[in-house]
């Protein structure tokens, strides 16, 4: 048994969450904000929380801020952004020492609190817009961020599959939004934006930690309050099913090919199928003892990293592997033989059993944080879904073979991108 229990209750406009756990030694807060992928919103929605952390009307510095949480016994915030199906997620993280093992016992949680809706509620204004300083910067940055993933061939390869793979699907886009789009931010337009936002959006609000939910309910009622709303939901998108498998060649100045495909699973989280899906991925690609791990590498030494990974929420599974350009053919070979091995059913019961072994023992590692329990924890909200980490574990742990196998069968390849130097390219 996990003893996590959630108490959920609803806000003015938000969802609160909080978990009651002396496991960790900080209180974890993590406000969330759900909107569906589109073009027109992406960038700005990029470079949002960013602004918003830099600085506030009370902090109109990043240094001001920055002193203020070492002030509170080295408080950290974060923000973060993620796509999750055809949901764009922005996340504010703030980690917070617990009062109970300071010498000073000033409510700490309770600033916690008030630090959180400084920085959402009261932002750095000039006019009616956001501080022209402020935002300069963060395009300058936001800029910078999108580039790197051009410089980061590993990372670009994986963008450029899901991008000929989800063509014309708003998955399509990137999670930092488009450069070219940075340009035309201005104060007050990416004001606006933020006012609708929190108008439109979804809102959670985790606390976890050594916690009292009244007490946490208090401080929520009187700090954080907003309007009622219908969030907006993405719209089902039409899926680009390819008649043939789409492959696509990219000559770049790179030693080292990227040899990446994608999959259309046909299954998401909170599908029944779901938890067998998982124990599929771990035998077929996921961790070390994986078929593509000891086939692509080991026994055929055709490559450096081979591993599959799947994208829950939109029933996507990805191969990323990196390769000689010379070894193409026989790498895309061997990656398909594996995939037809797991559709015949050719794993074996210790495959199987300790693939499972390997699967609950991450997902109690990935619980050993507030951080990675609250990631678990949100894929419900996502997917409208209220599955418990018990109930996953026990549905993990009893799936069995025809199951995988039929999980197998609806796998589809989809779209094959490989990455080659310009010599191959030729």
């Amino acid at each position: 048994m996990i003893a996590v229990s959630e108490k959920t209750t609803e806000m003015p406009g938000y969802q609160l969450h909080v978990i009651e756990t002396d496991k960790y030694k900080t209180n974890t807060i993590v406000w969330r904000m759900k909107a569906p992928l589109d073009k027109e919103n992406i960038t700005k929605r990029a470079l949002l929380p960013h602004v918003l952390q830099s600085s506030s009307a009370n902090f109109p510095s990043t240094a001001a801020l920055r002193s203020y949480l070492d002030e509170l016994y080295g408080a950290t915030l974060y923000v973060d952004l993620s796509k999750k199906g055809e949901y764009h997620i922005i996340s504010f993280l703030i980690e917070i020492a617990n009062e109970k093992f300071l010498s000073d016992p000033s409510p700490l949680l309770k600033k916690g609190f008030e630090l959180l809706a400084e920085i959402l509620t009261n932002p750095h204004k000039s006019g009616n817009g956001f501080d022209p300083e402020t935002i300069e910067k963060e395009k300058r940055t936001l800029k910078q961020r999108i580039q790197s993933v051009y410089d980061d061939k590993m990372r670009y390869s994986n963008v450029r599959l899901i991008e000929e793979m989800c063509k014309g699907e708003p998955y399509a886009l990137q999670v930092n939004g488009e450069a070219e789009d940075v340009d035309e931010i201005t104060p007050e337009n990416l004001f606006a934006y933020y006012q609708q936002a929190f108008l439109e959006n979804e809102m959670d609000l985790y606390v976890v930690g050594d916690v009292k939910e009244e007490e946490v309910k208090s401080f929520a009622s009187e700090l954080l309050k907003f309007e009622n709303r219908t969030p907006k939901e993405a719209a089902v998108p039409e899926i680009n099913r390819k008649e043939k498998v789409h492959e696509v060649k990219e000559a770049q100045d790179v030693k080292q090919g990227k040899l990446n495909i994608g999959y259309r699973t046909n299954i998401k989280y909170g599908d029944p199928d779901y938890f067998a899906l998982q124990v599929f991925n771990g035998i077929f690609g996921g961790f070390s003892h994986s078929k593509l791990f000891i086939n692509v590498r080991e026994k055929a030494s055709l490559a450096y990293y081979a591993a599959s990974r799947l994208e829950s929420h939109k029933g996507l599974m990805m191969v990323m592997s990196g390769i000689d350009n010379k070894n193409y053919d026989q790498a895309v070979k061997i990656i398909n033989e594996q995939m037809e091995a797991m559709k015949k059913g050719e794993f074996t019961d210790e495959e199987l059993v300790q693939t499972k072994a390997v699967i609950r023992n991450q997902i109690l590692e990935t619980i050993d944080t507030s951080r990675g329990l609250l990631e678990l924890l949100y894929h419900n909200v996502v997917a409208h879904a209220d599955i418990n980490l018990d109930a996953w574990l026990n549905e993990m742990e009893n799936a069995t073979k025809e199951e995988i196998v039929g999980v197998a069968d609806k796998i589809r390849l989809d779209t094959i991108y490989f990455l080659t130097g310009m010599e191959a390219g030729k």
